[in-house]
């Protein structure tokens, strides 16, 4: 991923420099175990552990003899262990070492992205209960429907990124599994107990039955996550570019002083922030795909995956990372204009009174259909006045009518047009958000 859209921490997990660790630490745990076994001298490993090291420079240079990355690492280890580097490697494979180091990589990317997401909820929660109280027009298909809270409109993408953090920590679970089991994973050359040693030291565990690899559903499941995560940040980033429309007004992601909307207009505010969170949800659903197709491989492996993994698995973290950081901060500095989304609210003479109203003369005895026809045809009427220009309201409309007035007292009319009816629930609703997070 290119560095406008990285973070420092993020990145360093899959550095060159950080990958090459875990192979030593790998490679360093497995003799260990093997002197544990008396398979090797206990001085042999002392001495590995201690003189091991590396140089990336090294690496390379030797890679392009061997064009194999493993075998240039140890390679290079040997060079500055010794006659004991013998004893590197025995028994495994060089999937051992990568598919184990892969697993400690998105183990610590899982971890870094449930921090993220967690600065998400809590930016979330306090927007939700700062608003949970203010009215607002709800919309179907972009047209007003009812009113709702707009701190419920909130809660519905907090309840979706609580969702989130499970799926994730699931998923983390999933991937973090040690394969230490030598060629095509029969333990015929390295005891099982070299992989449960390894896998305790890294915080791993066991894989219960790998080929010569870890199998590839398990990384299907966790590129399949972070693709519903992305999803998500995109629903929520696109209701804040809606809102922001100069025809709606009601919200606005942070303009920083000094920033400027457009090169041409001095006077443009635009959501960058979040139509640049939906292409980076782009992106990383991109992964979900390759990941999906690295499932079926020839036998006990090949590697098609492996060039596969190597792009998306740090391009898709890291750009996970970033915008779960752009998200929360685009949250915490939303402004919510009030006054304007009470204004939309009434903007179209209360016409998303006509359910209630459709209700009661039903209670009155009239059918559902005539009483849809009649409630229809005033709200029409009303419909066009608005398009003219003319200031008129529903309530005024439905008390002219004389079939109405006939089933309905101006009280239960009244009763009729109350905005606070549609949110009597919201608390109960959050409340019950809340408790799901918590289960």
């Amino acid at each position: 991923m290119i560095p406008r859209y990285s973070r420092e921490e993020m990145t360093k997990i899959w550095s060159a420099e950080h990958r090459f660790k875990i192979w030593e630490d790998i490679e360093v745990n497995a003799c260990d175990a093997l002197a544990e076994l008396g398979v090797i001298p206990k001085q042999a490993a002392e001495n590995i552990r201690k003189n091991a090291g590396w140089n990336i420079d090294r690496i390379d240079e030797i890679e392009k003899t061997t064009r194999h990355d493993v075998l240039a690492f140890l390679t290079n280890m040997s060079e500055n262990i010794g006659e004991d580097a013998r004893f590197l490697h025995q028994g495994m494979t060089s999937s051992d070492v990568l598919d184990t180091a892969f697993a400690v990589q998105l183990k610590e990317s899982s971890d870094l992205l449930l921090e993220g997401l967690e600065k998400v909820l809590k930016a979330l929660k306090v927007k939700v209960e700062e608003n949970l109280s203010l009215i607002t027009i709800g919309r179907s298909h972009g047209i007003h429907a009812e009113p709702t809270s707009f701190g419920l409109k909130l809660a519905t993408h907090y309840a979706a990124f609580s969702r989130a953090r499970k799926r994730l920590t699931a998923a983390k679970a999933e991937i973090a599994t040690c394969a230490i089991s030598g060629p095509v994973g029969t333990f015929a050359t390295v005891n099982p107990f070299v992989e449960q040693f390894v896998a305790k030291k890294l915080g791993l565990s066991i894989e219960p039955i790998s080929t010569q690899i870890i199998p590839r559903d398990r990384h299907a499941m966790f590129f399949a996550t972070l693709g519903v995560i992305a999803s998500s940040i995109e629903a929520f980033a696109i209701e804040i570019r809606h809102l922001q429309r100069s025809e709606v007004r009601e919200a606005e992601e942070p303009f920083a002083k000094g920033q400027k909307g457009s090169s041409a207009m001095p006077h443009k505010r635009n959501p960058v922030l979040a139509e640049n969170l939906t292409g980076l949800a782009r992106i990383i659903r991109a992964a979900v795909v390759p990941a999906m197709e690295n499932v079926a491989l020839w036998h006990e492996r090949d590697i098609s995956h492996s060039s596969v993994e190597r792009v998306i698995a740090p391009d898709a973290t890291i750009a996970l990372d970033f915008a779960l950081s752009r998200l929360a901060s685009l949250i915490e500095g939303m402004t919510v204009y009030k006054e304007r989304v009470l204004e939309n609210l009434n903007s179209l003479g209360g016409l998303h009174f006509s359910q209630r109203l459709l209700l009661a003369l039903t209670q009155k005895g009239m059918s559902r259909e005539h009483a849809y026809a009649k409630v229809q045809s005033v709200a029409m009427e009303l419909w066009h006045e608005i398009q003219q220009g003319k200031k008129v309201h529903f309530k005024d409309k439905v008390l002219s009518d004389s079939e109405i007035q006939n089933l309905l007292s101006q009280s239960e009319i009244n009763a009729c047009f109350d905005d606070a009816f549609y949110i009597q629930h919201a608390n109960l609703i959050w409340e019950r958000v809340l408790r799901e997070m918590e289960n």
